[in-house]
C-alpha cells in the first residue's frame, strides 16, 4: 500500500511508538493521580513528560498550561466553547476544517454570538490586513488555522497574531497539520491557545492531542468529572491543568506520543515533503485533463495536494487508485466545504493526497503514473 493520507492521521507509526505503548500496558498501565501505588506513578510521570516534552516544543513557558485531549477537534472546542461568551464576535476564515467552522456556527444559530468569515486571496490564503479590517470593538477572538488540509497553504499566523494582540483579541490557531512540521512558539506568534493531535505530524497514536492555552485566556470547562487528586471540591478544581483535564487521560495513547516526540525532525521532513510535492507538480501540471486546486507552491505549503481529474469524480478516482494501485488517497470535501465553495469544488470536492516523512520518491512516481492512466481513461 503507497499511503497519501497523512493528513488525516500518520502511517506508519515508528516502532518505538508501538513498543513503548506494548510496554506501558504489559508493564505498568495505571490511571495517573489516583493511588500511590508505583503503577499510579508511573502512568502520572508519562502524562507529566509528555506535558513537558509539548511546552518545551512550543515555547510554552508552564507546562501546566498543556492541557491533554483526545485529539485536535476536543482541543478546539474546548477553546471556542470555553472562551466565548453571549455578544462575542470571532473572525475566522474561509479556510477552515469543521472542527472551527461547526462550533462557532452552532453558536451564531443559539442566537449567541456573531462571526466574520474571511475570503481567500487568489493565493489561497487569508491576507492579515484583512483581519485587521474585520476587527470590531466586540472581537473577543481570531481563529485561524496554520496550515490548510486540502491545499497545503501555510498561514501568515506570525502576522495575524500581531494584529489580534494589537486589538486585545485572543488568537486560537488550528496546528492540526503543522504541529510536528512547522516551528511553532506561541510566545513570538502572540498564540494565546494553540490546538494540535498527537496522531499526524507528532507521529504518535490516535486519541491523543493537546491545547497550549495562555495566561490571558480564561476558560470555561469543557467537561467536569473525576480528578483523581482532588475529590472534596464539589465543582471542578480550579488550578491548571485539572480545570480542564476531568476524567482518566489516554495513558496509553501518551505513552506512545511520549517516544514519538524523540525521534521527530521536523526541519528534515517539511523539506522532505516539499522535494516530493514538487516532484509530483512535476509530473502532473503539463497533462491537461489533471487540475492541482489551489496554489501549491511548495516554499509556502506543506506536503498536501488536492487534484481533480476531467470526467471522473473524486471517489471514482480514489476507488480507482485503491483497487487498482493500492494508492490510499481522501477524495471529497475534507471537512472544509467553505473552502471547497471558494476553490469551485463544492459538492464534490477534490483527491487529497498528503504526504509523510516515509513517503518515497518512487511512491511518488507511481501516484504520478496511476494519476495519468486514470486520466487517460
Amino acid at each position: 500500500m503507497i499511503y497519501l493520507d497523512n493528513a488525516a492521521t500518520s502511517w506508519p507509526k515508528p516502532k518505538r511508538v508501538l513498543d513503548e505503548m506494548t510496554r506501558f500496558l504489559a508493564e505498568e498501565g495505571g490511571s495517573p493521580s489516583r493511588a500511590g501505588h508505583q503503577f499510579a506513578a508511573a502512568a502520572e510521570r508519562i502524562v507529566q513528560d509528555v506535558r513537558i516534552r509539548l511546552a518545551r516544543m512550543f515555547n510554552v513557558e508552564d507546562p501546566e498550561r498543556i492541557i491533554h485531549c483526545f485529539n485536535c477537534t476536543d482541543a478546539l472546542n474546548m477553546a471556542i466553547k470555553g472562551c466565548l461568551k453571549e455578544g462575542d464576535h470571532v473572525v475566522t476564515t474561509a479556510l477552515e476544517h469543521n472542527s472551527i467552522s461547526r462550533p462557532l456556527q452552532a453558536m451564531v444559530d443559539a442566537g449567541l454570538i456573531t462571526v466574520t468569515r474571511l475570503p481567500l486571496t487568489s493565493r489561497g490564503f487569508v491576507e492579515p490586513d484583512a483581519f485587521r479590517s474585520a476587527i470590531t470593538p466586540r472581537t473577543r477572538l481570531v481563529a485561524t488555522l496554520h496550515a490548510s488540509n486540502v491545499t497545503g497553504v501555510i498561514q501568515p499566523v506570525e502576522a495575524i497574531g500581531r494584529i489580534a494582540r494589537e486589538h486585545d483579541c485572543l488568537f486560537l490557531v488550528d496546528a492540526a497539520q503543522s504541529a510536528g512540521v512547522l516551528d511553532i512558539d506561541v510566545q513570538a506568534m502572540n498564540i494565546d491557545l494553540l490546538a494540535f493531535p498527537g496522531h499526524k505530524s507528532l507521529l504518535g497514536p490516535t486519541g491523543t492531542g493537546a491545547l497550549c492555552v495562555g495566561p490571558r485566556a480564561q476558560l470555561k470547562p469543557w467537561r467536569e468529572g473525576g480528578t483523581g487528586g482532588d475529590s472534596v471540591h464539589p465543582t471542578q478544581p480550579q488550578q491548571l491543568p485539572t480545570w480542564l483535564e476531568a476524567g482518566t487521560q489516554n495513558t496509553v495513547g501518551l505513552a506512545g506520543l511520549s517516544v514519538a516526540l524523540d525521534g521527530l525532525q521536523p526541519e528534515q521532513t517539511l523539506a522532505h515533503e516539499c522535494a516530493l510535492m514538487q516532484r509530483l507538480l512535476d509530473a502532473v501540471l503539463d497533462n491537461p485533463r489533471i487540475r492541482v486546486v489551489g496554489d501549491p507552491t511548495p516554499a509556502r505549503c506543506l506536503g498536501v495536494v488536492s487534484l481533480t481529474l476531467a470526467g471522473r469524480s473524486p471517489f471514482e478516482v480514489a476507488t480507482c487508485l485503491d483497487s487498482s494501485f493500492s494508492i490510499a488517497v481522501r477524495p471529497g470535501l475534507h471537512c472544509a466545504p467553505y473552502l471547497h465553495r471558494e476553490l469551485g469544488t463544492f459538492p464534490e470536492g477534490t483527491v487529497r493526497a498528503s504526504l509523510g516523512p516515509t513517503t518515497t520518491e518512487s511512491e511518488m512516481d507511481t501516484f504520478a503514473a496511476a494519476l495519468g492512466e486514470i486520466a487517460a481513461g
